[in-house]
């Protein structure tokens, strides 16, 4: 039988490598690395980019991401609703969207079971930005006042327990409805006395439009018995469900870059303005130290780590919710947040 030099030649080729691989553990590991492939998420921000998304930035360009084999790719929705549809449907694996618009999402009819998976924002963003030299120090002096509002704002829709939980007459407050973009112009030009808003934005926008800082008292919700947490990262259910190890290493990488953000918020915030068409950098950096102190490295924080809720305080948030918006079905904390994710208390410490 007449045995083809070239087919030995194969069968020779091929022996030798086993044989190394073998042999050489360092030749196995790259096998295996080679072998373990990245899992990609789409990842949904609710709105425009701003510094207060640094900490996935600095977790994308400083690999953390990709150690915990994720290949993450980000896009951006017009606002939370668009956003968590985006999830429900799976279009979007995860996303960061304002929590309490998550709750309201959940009273829908048949709305997908979407859950949040870490909390960013450990105290919501809202508030109302006034002008000293129009009379307003205190909540209470908005009686009698006009306060700008823009279409959808998010901020509006806690006012009624705001109101009542701060002794105010609602009906001796104005409203002036415009859009977001007009908002800042309008109250420095002086055509309402207040915005409702977000604190690190609108604050920040008004001292960059020339209005002096002795003249700006931001009024925050959560220092007046708001119970609202803020933005969150929430999940598409059925991802979540078949790749539970990818959302837990999202989380780890996210919560790594919260810490590499709080320990060099000047390069962080590098990380989002070369994304920005716009973006200026000393502004943003105010504006993320003003997130930082303000709504995310809280006492609650520092005591309990990132990421997590207090059941009992979401009760109340949601309870706060219903005064202006009623539930078909009122959801519970375990409706809306899933702990399960989410690392043990020593992972989750700001460092």
């Amino acid at each position: 039988m007449r045995v083809c030099p070239r087919s030995v030649f194969r069968s020779l080729l091929t022996l030798w490598i086993g044989l190394a691989a073998l042999l050489c553990p360092s030749a196995r590991d790259a096998q295996a690395a080679d072998a373990v492939q990245n899992i990609a998420i789409q990842f949904s921000f609710d709105r425009a980019l701003d510094s207060s998304m640094a900490p996935f930035f600095v977790a994308q360009r400083s690999g953390l991401f990709s150690a915990e084999h994720l290949g993450v790719s980000f896009n951006h929705a017009a606002g939370s609703p668009e956003a968590l549809a985006r999830v429900g449907k799976g279009d979007s694996d995860l996303a960061l969207v304002d929590i309490n618009e998550l709750i309201r999402f959940r009273d829908k009819p048949d709305a997908p079971a979407v859950k949040a998976v870490f909390v960013l924002f450990n105290r919501a963003p809202y508030a109302i930005v006034a002008r000293k030299s129009r009379g307003i120090h205190a909540l209470s002096d908005l009686e009698g006042k006009i306060v700008g509002v823009a279409d959808s704002d998010l901020s509006f829709r806690l006012w009624p327990a705001l109101v009542q939980r701060n002794g105010i007459n609602a009906a001796h407050v104005k409203f002036y409805k415009m859009s977001a973009a007009v908002r800042e112009p309008i109250l420095s030009a002086g055509q309402v006395d207040a915005v409702a808003g977000f604190s690190y934005l609108s604050a920040v926008n008004l001292r960059d439009r020339g209005v002096p800082s002795g003249d700006l008292v931001v009024l925050r919700y959560a220092d007046h018995g708001c119970e609202a947490y803020g933005f969150a990262v929430v999940v598409n259910p059925a991802f979540a469900a078949a790749k539970p190890d990818a959302v837990r290493g999202f989380v780890r990488a996210l919560i790594a870059g919260v810490n590499a953000t709080v320990k060099e918020p000047e390069r962080a915030v590098d990380d989002v303005v070369s994304r920005m068409e716009s973006g200026v950098r000393d502004l943003e950096l105010e504006r993320l130290r003003t997130v930082l102190a303000d709504n995310i490295l809280t006492e609650d924080v520092r005591r309990n780590g990132l990421g997590d809720i207090d059941p009992a305080r979401l009760e109340r948030a949601i309870d706060q919710i219903g005064q202006d918006f009623k539930f078909r079905k009122r959801p519970v904390a375990s409706d809306i947040f899933d702990g399960s994710f989410l690392p043990p208390v020593g992972g989750r410490l700001i460092n």
